[in-house]
């Protein structure tokens, strides 16, 4: 069976709509970078949380997106309606406590990243709007959740375009005033974010009431909440984890100045480019995987799955090897892009120069994690992660001592060729050895 068409049909609008999530933390460093160095670190930090808060929505989102993707490939309607009233009961739980334990630990965490004062206070800023508004981003996950499950990228793709969209005309009014509205600076940047998602959650959860109304029987909620925290478990820890390492990096680099990490922060969401790329292969994978083998006899499943997989590997490994030619084709221009500070260029050039090591793997790695997590092999993932960022965290300290910024590009790489090969073990795609062929008795022939 051929599955890269189906891949490559769900991967492309997930793409477009992960890609309008890092155009959103773009769009702020661009208008911001033009308040100085300072701003423009404290928003990369800031993101950088952000995004490792998405770890914690990702319990509900990948739970959610899984295990109704493959109630519906079994037709279990009654389970699949379940499944989505989990998701809710998880976000409920969730979010109170990750709202309130920010908002109220927003300077420190600001301060854990930035040594410089004034940067870290903009942050701390930043995060003032940002803890709260958190509730609107994990709503959104759990609608984009019930649209994915149901085989439907396009409209989680078309309300990120929409946010982004409003980001687009609130940004510049909201960080340098306009008329009567004042200038907020950093924090307008953030202000206009939420504001964006706000009316696209909105729009969301009216097309969810139209098109996915629940009506019918429901199964019982306790075995669709267990079942969306065991699937969703181990696909938020290892983004935790990930991000846990990434937040470790700019530990690292900070040591270098102000300017290593506006760099840093310009150069990764340069990279998102090339890494919501694999992420949406990911994805595809994830929702392709059940869907099929749900529908499949148990001894059909096997084949099927080594398919999914090789065939998501190779799509994988050539967006990995065409994004590190452009990236060190482009470097130069596309760091004058969001800087003139000539410090922040020359050491962003470095980066995306050095971290074609990085991306090759880790887009091998990202993609089979589809695979893994769709078939229920969650926890190999996970363990994978831990121990390449572990990996990769140490040595960038021991690294970045003796050969600075590029030593940690060094050690991002290192770290990825870890987790390729061990989830290529993981994953088991190496066709198995043929049986062994019984010996049967020859009958001797009569003449």
């Amino acid at each position: 069976m051929l599955h890269r068409r189906s891949l490559v049909r769900l991967a492309v609008p997930n793409y477009v709509a992960l890609l309008s999530g890092v155009i959103t933390g773009m769009i702020d460093v661009a208008w911001v970078g033009r308040l100085g160095p300072g701003p423009v670190a404290a928003v990369a930090v800031a993101t950088s949380v952000e995004n490792a808060l998405l770890g914690v929505a990702l319990l509900v989102n990948g739970g959610v997106t899984v295990v109704l993707s493959g109630r519906l490939g079994a037709g279990d309607t009654a389970a699949a309606r379940a499944t989505v009233r989990a998701g809710w009961w998880i976000y409920a739980a969730l979010t109170p406590i990750v709202v309130l334990a920010g908002w109220a630990l927003r300077h420190r965490i600001a301060a854990a990243f930035l040594g410089d004062a004034a940067a870290a206070e903009q942050a701390a800023a930043y995060f003032t709007v940002l803890f709260p508004a958190v509730a609107i981003f994990y709503a959104q996950q759990v609608v984009d959740a019930t649209f994915a499950g149901h085989g439907d990228t396009r409209t989680p793709m078309r309300l990120a375009l929409l946010a982004n969209g409003l980001l687009l005309v609130l940004d510049p009014v909201l960080i340098y005033g306009l008329g009567p509205v004042p200038a907020f600076g950093v924090t307008g940047a953030a202000a206009a974010t939420a504001l964006g998602r706000a009316v696209a959650l909105v729009t969301g959860l009216i097309l969810v009431r139209r098109r996915h109304p629940a009506i019918g029987a429901t199964a019982p909620l306790r075995p669709a909440l267990r079942a969306v925290t065991v699937a969703g478990a181990p696909i938020a820890g290892d983004f935790l984890v990930r991000m846990a390492g990434a937040l470790t990096v700019i530990g690292v680099v900070s040591r270098s100045g102000v300017a290593a990490v506006a760099a840093y922060g310009i150069g990764m969401k340069l990279l998102y480019f090339a890494t919501m790329s694999f992420y949406a292969l990911r994805n595809a994978v994830t929702i392709h995987t059940p869907r099929t083998l749900s529908a499949l006899e148990p001894e059909a499943r096997a084949p099927q799955r080594r398919a999914i997989g090789g065939q998501a590997l190779g799509l994988a490994l050539a967006a990995g090897t065409v994004a590190t030619v452009l990236f060190a084709a482009a470097a130069p221009a596309l760091m004058r892009l969001f800087s003139t500070d000539p410090q922040v260029v020359a050491a962003g050039v470095v980066l995306l120069r050095c971290v074609g090591g990085y991306l090759i793997p880790i887009a091998g790695v990202i993609a089979l994690g589809g695979l893994l997590m769709g078939s229920g092999s969650g926890s190999r993932l996970f363990a994978v992660t831990v121990a390449g960022m572990a990996t990769q965290s140490v040595l960038a300290w021991v690294f970045a001592g003796a050969l600075g910024l590029p030593g940690v590009w060094l050690a991002m790489a290192v770290g990825g060729l870890l987790q390729l090969a061990l989830v290529l073990a993981a994953a088991g795609l190496r066709a198995p050895a043929p049986a062994p062929v019984p010996s049967t008795p020859v009958a001797i022939q009569r003449r």
